[in-house]
């Protein structure tokens, strides 16, 4: 499909505010036109003078209709920019919140597979960029279009020679942009990629320094840092030499319209073809064209960055959606079964995480996902909780294929916690009551009790008050994954789903995290994604998986006595265990 203009999409984001901007631009044609009504004065005063002698009440009348036009036009000019300034931000407000909706319905895997700082720039960088074009080149290129225009049309009114001296200098500066943008587009793009390069080292230095430091990395990262930055100056510097060198010359060159109005008109008028008040005319006019020429290049060099943010903020504007039928359905229980289920991250032929997958998770019972890392664990539960679509088979909850089911239906039935626990910057009963808004604060103590959570909290500065800005730094992993447990105890979820819960829990944290899941799951439907097995070994079903297949299900002691792969799993684990218990009894 062919890619639309950015002047298109610019326009259709324009069409939110169309009324707004189309006074703008009234208001700046209009303040434009008031711009050359002094000049028409002055042109009236000078030919009293030449003609006459003038009484002064004539010349105070047109000094007045100078001045009147004068106040007129920047009264117009930011009346017009007002309203532009307040349809470019009332368009970025919309623009932004359709793109946090977008993310939303767009498949969360899509979503978690972007970087934050790539994220970021879209959504902050890139959306305020497009307030150039709409908030200054709609409103303020048309005017500055239609000044030079009008005065050319007024100098062929008087004589068309000096129309055309006055654009003598306009040939010159066309093959100067000519040779610009021969390399200009190249130059450009190289100055992009490097550009996310080095946001990209950025932010992983930024959020990586606490690892540089405990492995004494300190020196290699900030090499990296350093080329990537370094690298950065290079390719600005060329893109910026490339630019300069034109710009300069066109900001020498394109002012001098005396080059050419001067010499003509003193021709003209030396052979009696032009009055002295015209010639005047003629050259007050060819320097009043000067400054909205000016701005208009500067708006031209302006245009390459625009049509990247555009592009960016236009692509993600278009991310593809999970479909969502929006009708809720009716489950009659909540049993998952995998029928025949085939997924790839490429969907260009890429090689397979699961293949040909059948499985049935029972209601109210502990099933768990083990196996060798790769082996497609965290991508079934995802896929359960539906980041993304099943390329082949389906998934179904009670009987009922999950794409059947609206998105916020699902988001209800299932709850999901993974080993990355964020919490926001609010207070950390706010952060429970995340599992439900309408929750009291008796329910949110309940729950936090229930997961283990309110001895820690009520030693925090302010307790359950303490904000998670300043708390978070201060809990250990266990102790996050405890409040984001918290959380879907108060969800009170049919449907949880555990990835790696106990990840960054000491031996103290772990055995919290088994009471708070006991909790958690009375009488519930429970999936778990483990490496630590002594966490799912009580489960009432454990599924082994490798290489996208199942490889055997079983109890903890049947699949001992009949899977070698899990008893590996399992004498690798115990094996750890001993190893981390003996070198805590023997450090000092």
């Amino acid at each position: 499909m062919k890619q639309k203009s950015w002047i298109s999409i610019v326009f259709s984001f324009a069409s939110q505010c169309r009324g707004k901007i189309a006074l703008s631009v009234l208001c700046a044609v209009i303040s434009v036109a008031a711009g050359l009504i002094p000049y028409w004065s002055v042109y009236q005063i000078i030919t009293f003078f030449i003609d006459s002698s003038p009484g002064m009440a004539e010349v105070w009348k047109w000094c007045g209709i100078g001045l009147g036009a004068y106040a007129v036009r920047f009264l117009l000019y930011g009346i017009s920019t007002s309203l532009s300034h307040i349809s470019a931000y009332t368009i970025l407000e919309n623009i932004r919140l359709t793109l946090a909706q977008r993310l939303m319905k767009a498949p969360l895997g899509t979503v978690i597979g972007e970087s934050v700082g790539k994220l970021k720039s879209i959504l902050v960088d890139r959306v305020e960029t497009i307030e150039l074009p709409l908030a200054h080149m709609i409103p303020e290129c048309i005017s500055n279009l239609l000044l030079p225009a009008a005065v050319f049309l007024y100098l062929v009114y008087i004589d068309w020679r000096m129309a055309l001296a006055m654009l003598a200098t306009l040939p010159f500066v066309l093959i100067a942009f000519a040779v610009m943008m021969k390399d200009f587009n190249q130059l450009y793009a190289d100055y992009m990629e490097s550009n996310n390069d080095v946001n990209g080292v950025i932010v992983e230095y930024v959020e990586g320094i606490e690892v540089i430091k405990a492995f004494n990395q300190s020196s290699s990262s900030y090499e990296k840092f350093a080329r990537a930055v370094e690298s950065f100056k290079g390719y600005t510097l060329k893109w910026y030499q490339n630019s300069w060198k034109v710009m300069n010359f066109v900001s020498a060159v394109l002012p001098s319209t005396f080059l050419g109005t001067l010499p003509i008109g003193m021709y003209l008028y030396w052979n009696g073809e032009l009055t002295p008040q015209d010639l005047a005319m003629c050259l007050i006019l060819s320097l009043g064209i000067v400054g909205p020429l000016m701005n208009f290049t500067t708006y031209i060099n302006e245009t390459k960055a625009i049509e990247y943010a555009v592009h960016d903020v236009e692509k993600l504007l278009h991310v593809e959606e999970l479909p969502d039928t929006g009708t809720p359905v009716k489950v009659r229980s909540m049993d998952i079964q995998l029928q025949d289920v085939s997924f790839s991250y490429d969907k260009e032929g890429g090689q397979q995480v699961l293949s040909h997958i059948n499985l049935n998770i029972p209601k109210g019972r502990f099933t768990a996902l083990v196996g060798p890392s790769g082996g497609g664990k965290s991508t079934i539960a995802r896929l359960i909780a539906r980041f993304w679509d099943v390329d082949n088979g389906k998934i179904t909850i009670g009987g009922v294929d999950i794409r059947d089911m609206p998105l916020s239906q699902l988001a209800d039935i299932v709850s999901f916690v993974t080993q990355d626990n964020f919490l926001f910057n609010c207070s950390m009963k706010e952060n429970i009551r995340l599992g439900n808004p309408n929750a009291s604060d008796e329910e949110v103590y309940a729950a936090a009790k229930a997961a283990c959570c309110d001895e820690f909290i009520q030693k925090l500065d302010d307790g359950y008050d303490t904000m998670a800005g300043d708390a978070g730094n201060r809990l250990s992993g266990g102790e996050k994954q405890r409040i984001s447990i918290a959380r879907l105890i108060l969800k009170n979820a049919p449907i949880v789903i555990l990835d790696e819960a106990t990840a960054f829990a000491d031996q103290e944290n772990e055995e919290k995290i088994h009471q708070s899941i006991a909790a958690l799951t009375r009488g519930k439907t429970l999936l778990v994604i483990a490496h630590r097995l002594s966490t799912i070994k009580n489960a009432d079903q454990i599924i082994v998986l490798q290489n996208g297949q199942v490889e055997n299900i079983g109890t903890h002691q049947q699949l001992l006595d009949s899977s070698f792969l899990y008893r590996n799993l399992w004498e690798a684990h115990i094996g750890a265990q001993k190893w981390s218990v003996g070198s805590g009894k023997g450090g000092n």
